[in-house]
């Protein structure tokens, strides 16, 4: 972010409200960085800061003849599905892109030293979780010609057992799209994480830049020409848990990474969303952001970051207005405590991601001194930036409950975390193993977590504000990596932010 960019979007913070941070976001913005290192599958590296984790998965892959150890287990259970895990390290990314220039690094040398951490290293660790991410999705792209490993382990035969993921022992099949058994959904989102997460390092690792845009180009190229949904290739093991409604978002959302990644080729991507914009969606309307559907989001990146693609500045308004209480086309659902509302499962990933678009179209707005229309009335960015702090601080303790919804942040917080690592004692302080259905107990047990999972953010309340705190209710205590990830991003905006007026 430049400094001009950044002074006019904290001015708009300014204008938002002058009130002192509700809490501490630096804090939040750790701990939420600290969850990914909990989700780690593969040989733990040195600096591993989650220390009641242990290796697990180092054969994945040797089903099919390769080598598919590392990446993150998505969340309470043991499964790596590919379609989130690849949108969790796109929104890091972007989180990285749009916000890293907030997050405390270990020297101060921005705006007088405004961002110096005192030695805290969240951008670094920030990188280390995008890298983690990307380093799979560099070797399920590139094991294989013509092939993108797409999931490890059968879900069904891992939900059959509670066990910590260093003792799992259940089938860790391997499953792949092909031209004959297209996925240009989960194929199309891996592009996009392999470009966005180019970005990140283009600056700080050029040759691993280099080496992931090659590789995204490359699962672009697979995702179009080969058309089809993972859904109808794998049904029997994506669905339900990840179905995908159709391929079409994804394609256009992979163009719009490549074409910001790639200078030399971005004039190539830009005609290819020129060409295919209309057949892919990119003129409809959508009012959703999430894992499965990235139409909202890839109309404000591309009339934000694209030259000539404007036009589709008003279906981001519409979106916008949809969210803001008040204005015309509102209809969004919020509960009396004030949380956005989707559904019931696992709602608070489209709380943290509709925060994130909010913090980024406002970002956009204010570097333009534009503002949303909805009908006659003009929303500023500052309304906007506004909306996304009621969201967050929900999330951290602003709500009728009194709660934080991160675990280990705040007084009160979840204990009882749908989680098979936090719920079990860890192979530090219970060497022997833990099996298949003696985990069983431990899922049902009215006891707290053994470890804390820190940083991770649960499902949340229903649409009345209620909160059932138990393993059990996997709806609501269930924690995920794409619901922490572009969270990411809008706690470093409010905690970069707060940095710059507190006195």
């Amino acid at each position: 972010m430049s400094r001009a960019c950044l002074l006019l979007v904290v001015a708009a913070v300014c204008l938002a409200g002058r009130e002192a941070a509700a809490f501490n976001y630096a804090d939040a913005l750790d701990k939420a960085i600290l969850f990914f290192e909990a989700q780690r599958s593969g040989k733990l590296p040195p600096g591993q800061r989650v220390a009641w984790r242990a290796d697990s998965g180092l054969s994945d892959g040797s089903a099919d003849g390769v080598d598919l150890a590392g990446g993150y287990y998505d969340a309470g259970d043991n499964v790596k599905f590919g379609l989130p895990m690849a949108f969790t390290v796109t929104m890091l990314s972007w989180s990285v892109i749009e916000f890293g220039d907030m997050m405390p690094a270990r020297r101060s040398s921005f705006l007088g030293g405004i961002f110096g951490g005192g030695g805290v290293a969240q951008l670094d660790n920030a990188r280390a979780a995008v890298r983690w991410g990307a380093d799979y999705l560099l070797k399920a792209a590139t094991a294989t010609p013509d092939t993108l490993y797409v999931q490890v382990a059968d879900p069904y035969q891992d939900h059959r057992c509670w066990e910590r993921p260093e003792d799992m022992d259940t089938p860790r099949s391997v499953y792949k799209v092909t031209p004959q058994s297209p996925g240009s959904d989960v194929a199309g989102e891996t592009a996009a994480a392999l470009a966005a997460a180019s970005i990140v390092f283009r600056v700080s690792d050029p040759s691993y830049s280099a080496k992931l845009l090659d590789a995204a180009q490359l699962v672009f190229d697979f995702a179009d020409k080969y058309r089809g949904s993972y859904s109808d290739s794998l049904s029997s093991v994506v669905c339900p848990f990840y179905c995908s409604h159709s391929y079409h978002d994804e394609l256009l959302w992979a163009a719009s990474w490549l074409h910001l990644a790639s200078p030399e080729k971005k004039d190539v991507y830009l005609s290819y969303i020129g060409s295919n914009g209309h057949a892919l969606g990119a003129e409809q309307d959508d009012f959703t952001f999430s894992w499965d559907d990235k139409r909202v989001a890839t109309k404000g990146f591309l009339q934000s970051r694209a030259d000539g693609l404007q036009l589709y500045k008003a279906h981001t308004d519409n979106y916008i207005c949809s969210l803001v209480p008040g204005a015309n086309g509102f209809q969004s659902q919020y509960t009396p405590g004030g949380l956005l509302f989707k559904e019931g499962d696992s709602n608070m990933q489209y709380v943290t991601s509709t925060a994130f678009l909010l913090l980024t179209y406002a970002k956009y707005l204010s570097s333009s001194a534009a503002t949303v229309s909805c009908g006659s009335t003009a929303v500023s960015p500052s309304t906007l930036i506004s909306l996304a702090k009621k969201q967050v601080d929900y999330i951290l303790g602003a709500n009728p409950a009194g709660m934080s919804y991160m675990v280990g942040f705040g007084a009160r917080y979840p204990r009882h975390v749908h989680h098979r690592g936090a719920s079990m004692p860890s192979v530090r302080d219970h060497p022997a193993r833990i099996g298949c259905d003696e985990g069983f107990r431990y899922l049902h047990s009215p006891e707290p977590d053994r470890n804390l999972l820190a940083g991770a953010v649960v499902g949340g309340p229903d649409a009345g504000d209620a909160f059932a705190d138990g393993r059990d209710n996997y709806a609501q205590a269930e924690p995920s990596t794409y619901t922490n990830a572009p969270l990411v991003g809008a706690l470093a905006f409010f905690a970069g932010a707060h940095k710059i007026f507190t006195p």
